[in-house]
């Protein structure tokens, strides 16, 4: 797999952040000194910083000290596939982290093959390899500070992604804006992660080690952190898409416990793990379609990767019928609720467990996606052709949920209505009901409804757009935002929020409106836009009709 096609500076974010300097207070004012000087610092003696398998260099970028592809397990292809993460193996000279650790194993064919998707996402992939357990770290000081930490946890659902696939995701700037210490990381997906093998064999947890990548991921911030400026007390993790519903899961694996204190959902959650019966059987198909009998782990650890993820494809072809038995809408690769490593019952069905200590925030979009965003001819569709749309998913309630929403908004073109149909926070809301209903800590709920000025307005505010807004990247993500004042006022406000959810476990003080904790009573929701607002349940008239 060649490296992506991006230099040194455009890959570290120099290109979009330079060119605003003059006219961006992003990355002028917000810095104790303007950027009109040497950006970036690389040397013997620059940021050097210690960790328990050795010492490990980076550089200082704008002032923030930057480490990237620190290894934080040993490799997993070979005897270690399909098993725990093992530590990795200690080094005596003083390793260089100045480039981001490899993407987990995954579909790379075409990645690229559509310009549009490629030109706004601006996909961020490098070399691909079971070599994949590292993660990056900005801090403004390798001191003794003592400053809160968050864990980045990308999407892509349980399959693919890495911790930098969209420029968005660096945390230089949240760093320097709320003196804090940034993480992200990269863990096996897919069929790696979480191949269930216990019945063919295999290692009992074999159906969650991309989730016990993340446990040793989190050990690895509570070790080592400290060296790093930060405080392991005061780790909150967030992750948007499937990385939502990687915190909710982590939120509900006994060896997380202890290791992060506050958490984040954004547009993903989840309130079950993969049906443990199915994924054995599952992991017996796979073993069939591989050509090997039960046992015969290690003959299967040695298959070349690329081979190994279509023989899984196959396998969970010839799952569908039995899936649709199980009442399984959707098979694949994703955690295991096993009962050991993961939860067997609903998520946040305990008061006693200990996520129910774990202050939360959940936010969706209003338009995960935009039927119009390629299609311009949409954009003058009718509410009774938006109802023909949604019956092959609705049916016969078609008519009804579509009159639902256009009474909880009456403004919304018929496009609209369609969009935040299918973009519906059922889910977001029945994580809120679950999760309070621990009664120990709060739940705040928001929904991001900026759009933003690209694509003639049609791609509205849509799946991963609300990611650069909590990490203070507009003019940096431009590809989402158009950049400048309009977006950067609103990010202002989501960040600095987000920063001090992350101190205090409140989101308020950081200049939105007073933000209530959700009940299920009221529903109080923060509406994120241009103006902010909260609210009760803004689209209760259309869930109820959803059923």
């Amino acid at each position: 797999m060649k490296s992506n096609r991006r230099n040194f500076i455009q890959s570290l974010g120099l290109g979009a952040a330079t060119l605003s300097v003059s006219a961006s207070p992003l990355h002028s004012s917000d810095v104790v000194e303007p950027f009109d000087d040497q950006l970036l610092f690389v040397g013997d003696n620059i940021a050097v910083a210690k960790t328990e398998y050795g010492k490990v260099r980076g550089f200082v970028l704008r002032g923030i000290n930057q480490f990237l592809g620190i290894p934080y397990g040993a490799d997993t292809s070979g005897k270690n596939r399909f098993m725990p993460p093992v530590k990795p193996e200690p080094w005596t000279d003083i390793k260089p982290t100045v480039w981001w650790g490899n993407t987990a194993p995954q579909i790379m064919e075409k990645r690229y093959s559509n310009a549009y998707a490629s030109f706004v996402d601006h996909w961020n992939y490098d070399d691909v390899s079971e070599d994949c357990l590292k993660l990056n770290v900005w801090t403004p000081k390798i001191d003794s500070g003592k400053r809160p930490v968050v864990v980045w946890l990308h999407g892509g659902g349980f399959t693919n992604g890495n911790a930098i696939e969209q420029d968005g995701y660096h945390g230089e700037n949240l760093s320097r804006l709320g003196n804090i210490v940034f993480c992200s990381i990269n863990h096996r997906l897919g069929p790696f992660g979480y191949s269930h093998l216990k019945a063919a064999g295999g290692h009992p947890h074999s159906g969650n080690v991309g989730n016990l990548d993340m446990v040793a991921a989190l050990e690895w911030v509570k070790n080592n952190i400290a060296n790093f400026g930060g405080d392991p007390n005061n780790v909150t993790i967030i992750g948007q898409s499937g990385g939502g519903a990687k915190v909710t899961s982590l939120m509900n694996m006994p060896a997380a416990k202890g290791l992060f204190h506050k958490a984040v959902a954004l547009s993903g959650t989840s309130l079950t793990g993969v049906n443990k019966e199915y994924a054995e059987k599952l992991g017996l198909k796979v073993m069939e379609e591989a050509g090997l009998k039960p046992g015969e782990i290690e003959k299967l650890q040695q298959i070349p990767w690329r081979e190994y993820i279509d023989i899984t494809t196959r396998a969970v072809e010839k799952m569908t019928e039995e899936a649709k038995k199980m009442n399984i809408s959707r098979g694949g690769f994703s955690p295991v609720a096993d009962g050991v490593t993961m939860n067997d019952q609903p998520f946040f069905s305990d008061p006693n467990h200990f996520s129910a200590d774990i202050p939360l925030i959940i936010n969706t979009t209003f338009h995960e996606a935009s039927p119009s965003r390629t299609d311009a001819k949409l954009e003058e569709i009718s509410l009774a052709e938006v109802v023909e749309k949604i019956k092959p998913r609705f049916g016969a309630d078609s008519a009804k949920i579509v009159e639902a929403y256009s009474q909880n908004f009456p403004k919304a073109k018929p496009v609209e209505v369609w969009a935040m149909i299918l973009s519906n926070r059922k889910g977001a809301i029945a994580a809120a009901d679950a999760k309070v209903s621990q009664r120990k800590a709060p739940v705040y709920v928001s929904w991001f409804g900026w759009q933003p000025p690209l694509f003639d307005g049609r791609m509205r505010a849509f799946h991963c757009d609300d990611i650069c807004f909590w990490f203070y990247n507009t003019d940096l993500m431009l590809t989402h935002t158009g950049g400048g004042k309009r977006p950067r006022s609103l990010s202002t406000k989501m960040a600095k929020s987000f920063l001090s959810f992350i101190k205090t476990g409140n989101p308020n003080g950081g200049g939105l409106p007073a933000w209530k904790p959700y009940t299920k009573e009221n529903g109080e929701t923060m509406i994120l836009d241009d103006t902010c607002q909260l609210v009760n349940n803004p689209d209760a008239v259309g869930r109820k009709a959803l059923g």
